[in-house]
């Protein structure tokens, strides 16, 4: 079952390179791969140029850099539902740290997959990202890390601050606040590639008192999980697992409410609003553009099963205009030979007189009419199975090119407002690079005091 489970940590100086490394699996952490936990994949990004080829220097870095009890990383450690296969654990990562992280922070990330004490995969997530922001301005690591130079940037550290009230002091119910915000949109995000993947369960990020659930069992340590513990702890998930079962089926029996279709709906719409708006606006182009639905007859056309048919369609034509060449070829001569020689040909035709060259010719255009017929056969039979199969895959296809149709109406007012707003900020740079090199210009004429006369 899919698990609900998000914290937020923060990280100290002298923390940050041993925990990359525990994260990657590196160093003296590399035992546990060997103890048959998996580490399904491992990226960074946003690094600065010094770091890019090695994420662990930037850690490293902040550790020896960062001031004396300041934080050098925090880091989202997320459970990943087992129901969904690597590769698709994998895109829901990277969609998450594209709308949550983006071009805004300097980030690495790990999957863990340990087995669980089901014996199955137990597949989590260490998201570790630097406060400090990216302005694109280039500093080296001493630089990186000191304080903010608000007047002169390029002067000072890069600055900090993660999240939508970065820089501000916030109080305990503040940040309460942000993190319930930050699970509520893992569990849409997550909630959304669930559905895309037909897995059929979903999890709620809401507190159990919030969904009116019991409270979750109390963990476990180390020592209460051997011997006779562990058989008790199983014994007693069991009976948990069994009777959610037949709550499930109780509610299977039950007309299912259409406000809760309404609202799942909606919760995977505002996902997916959430994760345009953190694009960048040139991968918000490309996504628009491949939104675009080249109609559902070109859709039908594109799916698999129609190409492998248009595939057996033209090898068949092939094959069938061979055969009407040969034939259209060859028949000519032969009747024009039996034209020419009348007396060989009748006795040819009765038997009485075989003509070697005659017959041979023969059995091949009855060979070339025989596979003409196959191929005329076989032809038909492929126009039935696509009549057939247009029939079974038109509503799909009709349904992806509305899907499609709608997904690029929600996003194209979005992309067009977000190239307005673009131009505007270009306009706006352009206006003040010239402002300020009027006064530039202005204030060398007042440094060269008055002109000497001519």
């Amino acid at each position: 079952m899919a698990i609900a489970r998000l914290s937020m940590k923060v990280g100290k100086a002298g923390k940050a390179g041993p925990h990359a490394a525990y994260i990657a699996r590196t160093g003296r952490h590399a035992d546990r791969l060997e103890r048959g936990e998996k580490l399904e994949a491992t990226e960074a990004g946003n690094m600065p140029a010094w770091a890019q080829s090695n994420p662990l220097a930037f850690w490293e870095a902040a550790d020896a850099c960062e001031r004396k009890g300041g934080t050098t990383y925090r880091e989202m450690e997320i459970a990943l539902p087992r129901e969904l296969s690597p590769e698709q654990r994998l895109e829901l990562v990277r969609d998450w740290v594209a709308s949550e992280i983006g071009d805004r922070h300097a980030y690495q990330w790990s999957i863990h997959t340990p087995k669980a004490a089901d014996g199955g995969e137990q597949p989590h997530v260490h998201l570790m990202f630097s406060e400090r922001q990216c302005d694109g301005i280039e500093r080296d690591p001493d630089q990186y890390f000191k304080r903010y130079n608000a007047k002169a940037p390029e002067k000072g550290g890069a600055r900090k601050g993660y999240g939508p009230r970065a820089g501000e002091t916030l109080t305990r119910e503040e940040r309460a606040e942000d993190l319930k915000a930050l699970r509520s949109r893992w569990g849409d995000l997550c909630n959304a590639h669930l559905e895309r993947a037909a897995a059929g369960v979903a999890i709620d990020m809401r507190s159990n008192a919030e969904q009116g659930a019991a409270e979750p069992e109390a963990k476990q340590l180390p020592s209460q999980w051997r011997g006779d513990g562990r058989a008790a702890v199983l014994e007693f998930r069991a009976a948990k697992a069994e009777a959610a079962e037949a709550t499930a089926a109780v509610w299977q029996q039950m007309p299912e409410p259409g406000r809760l279709i309404e609202l799942e709906r909606e919760r995977v719409a505002r996902a997916e609003r959430q994760r345009l708006e953190a694009m960048p606006l040139a991968e918000l182009r490309q996504h628009v553009a491949g939104l675009k639905s080249p109609g559902a007859q070109a859709l039908l056309e594109a799916m698999p099963e129609p190409q492998a048919l248009l595939g057996r369609l033209k090898a068949v034509s092939t094959a069938e205009a061979k055969a009407k060449g040969e034939l259209a070829k060859h028949e000519p001569a032969y009747q024009a030979w039996q034209k020419a020689h009348p007396v060989r040909a009748w006795l040819h035709r009765k038997g009485l007189l075989k003509h070697a060259h005659a017959g041979k010719v023969e059995g091949w255009l009855e060979q070339q009419r025989q596979e003409l017929a196959k191929a005329e056969k076989e032809r038909a039979a492929v126009l039935a199975e696509g009549k057939e199969l247009g029939a079974r895959l038109m509503p799909k296809a009709q349904a992806e090119h509305e899907r499609r149709e709608a997904a690029c109406a929600t996003a194209m007012p979005l992309l067009e407002r977000r190239e307005q707003a673009e131009r505007e900020r270009q306009q706006r740079a352009l206006a003040e690079h010239l402002q300020a090199e009027k006064a530039r210009r202005q204030e060398r004429g007042k440094d060269r005091g008055p002109g000497m006369g001519r």
